[in-house]
């Protein structure tokens, strides 16, 4: 086992990401997926990949912010694992990173959101010491 935590800065990098994050966002195409994460970079959006034995098994992709509600935080936009993959620790590897990199980062939390259908990810979040803190609205425009 050869496990690498790294940030895709590359247009092949974030490519390599795309097959493990379609299963979260499989309404957008790989094309769109490249754009969308470069055009997000410009403005903090990072991605982060774990691979093993240099086949990528988890992606992030995430942001520092600060808002008058919480300090300065991580967002995690998006966190998954390759669904072949689930239960070998692989996405948990992944989230302490991030977790870790918030500190690093000097963040005072750490956010993310997550689907309302999603209760197995619900249960894996706060087994990860989380909390449900808030509901979120949004509207299509």
């Amino acid at each position: 086992m050869h496990l690498v935590i790294a940030i895709a800065t590359c247009p092949e990098e974030i490519s390599a990401c795309y097959p493990v994050m379609q299963e979260l966002r499989p309404h957008i195409a790989e094309q769109e997926f490249l754009d969308r994460v470069q055009r997000q970079m410009q403005s903090g959006y990072q991605l982060a990949f774990l691979s093993d034995g240099g086949e990528i098994k988890s992606v992030a992709g995430f942001r520092a912010g600060e808002f008058l509600a919480w300090g300065r935080i991580m967002y995690v936009d998006d966190l998954v694992c390759k669904e072949s993959d689930r239960g070998k620790g692989y996405g948990g590897q992944l989230l302490e990173w991030l977790i870790a990199r918030a500190r690093e980062q000097g963040c005072d939390q750490f956010h993310l959101d997550s689907g309302t259908h999603r209760v197995d990810a619900h249960r894996y979040y706060i087994a990860h010491g989380m909390e449900i803190s808030s509901y979120h609205f949004g509207m299509k425009l």
